[in-house]
């Protein structure tokens, strides 16, 4: 098991290569309909896109984490007593 200090990290690994696996496959096949390469064309496409997605996830997440809690209020039926 991986301590849980690493999760964040982790999380951003799984959503980066989650994100940019789909994003990278629906903009290859836009460009590219299926044919025998496709896979390799795609696999290409998505790895050079997470190299780039990760870091970005690792940056965006804190300033997305602040701008919900700015644009959002606790549910005044789930505070506790």
């Amino acid at each position: 098991m991986i301590p849980a200090r690493y999760g964040p990290v982790l999380f951003s690994l799984i959503l980066s290569g989650t994100m940019s696996l789909l994003v990278s496959g629906i903009a290859t096949y836009r460009t590219l309909p299926l044919h025998p390469g496709f896979a390799g064309l795609w696999m290409n496409a998505w790895l050079s896109g997470w190299l780039f997605a990760f870091p970005a996830v690792m940056l965006a997440a804190p300033l997305a984490r602040r701008v919900v809690a700015w644009l959002t209020h606790p549910d005044p039926t789930k505070l506790s007593p």
